[in-house]
C-alpha cells in the first residue's frame, strides 16, 4: 500500500454517466480519495463539494467516449454530451473521477478536504440536521431514465 500523499490500493472500480452511455472500468491499485472544496469544483459539480476518486490515466478504460471541456489552463473535466452528467477532472497524468459515478457498492471513502479556502461553513452543521427518506409517494410517482447499476 502506498502512504505518501495519501495513496492507497483500492479494488477494481467501475461506473458511468447517468444516462449509461458512457461507462468506464479503473484496474485495481493505488487512489487517492478526496472532497476538494475549492471554487472551481464547485461551479463545475453544481455543488458544495467534489467527492473525488483520483488514479492514474492508464488505469482506466471507456465505453463512450466523453466529452471535454478547459476548465482552467491545467486541467480538463469530462462529461456525457447526452444526459450531462459531470463525470471526472483530469490534469498532470491522474484523472479524478466524480465519486456519485461509482458503481453504489465501491469503497469510496474520503480521506482528507481540499481547496478548504472555499469550503462552506454550513458543511460543519451537517451531522446535527435531522434525516428523512425519500417520501413513497414521491417514488410511487418518479419516471427514471437510469441504466441499471449493474455493468
Amino acid at each position: 500500500m502506498m502512504t505518501e500523499d495519501r495513496w492507497q490500493d483500492f479494488p477494481e472500480a467501475q461506473g458511468g454517466c447517468q444516462c449509461g452511455a458512457l461507462r468506464f472500468h479503473i484496474s485495481a491499485g493505488p487512489a487517492r480519495a478526496t472532497l476538494c472544496h475549492c471554487r472551481m469544483c464547485q461551479r463545475a459539480s453544481g455543488n458544495a463539494f467534489a467527492p473525488l476518486y483520483e488514479v492514474p490515466d492508464g488505469r482506466i478504460s471507456w465505453s463512450g467516449q466523453p466529452k471535454e471541456w478547459a476548465s482552467s489552463n491545467l486541467a480538463t473535466r469530462g462529461f456525457c454530451d447526452i444526459c450531462g452528467t459531470p463525470l471526472y477532472y483530469r490534469s498532470q497524468g491522474t484523472t479524478e473521477i466524480m465519486a456519485g459515478t461509482l458503481t453504489p457498492d465501491f469503497p469510496f471513502r474520503p480521506h482528507d478536504n481540499c481547496g478548504v479556502e472555499s469550503r462552506k461553513d454550513w458543511l460543519a452543521t451537517l451531522h446535527s440536521l435531522p434525516d428523512r427518506p425519500t417520501s413513497p409517494d414521491l417514488l410511487a410517482g418518479v419516471v427514471s431514465y437510469q441504466m441499471a447499476e449493474g455493468i
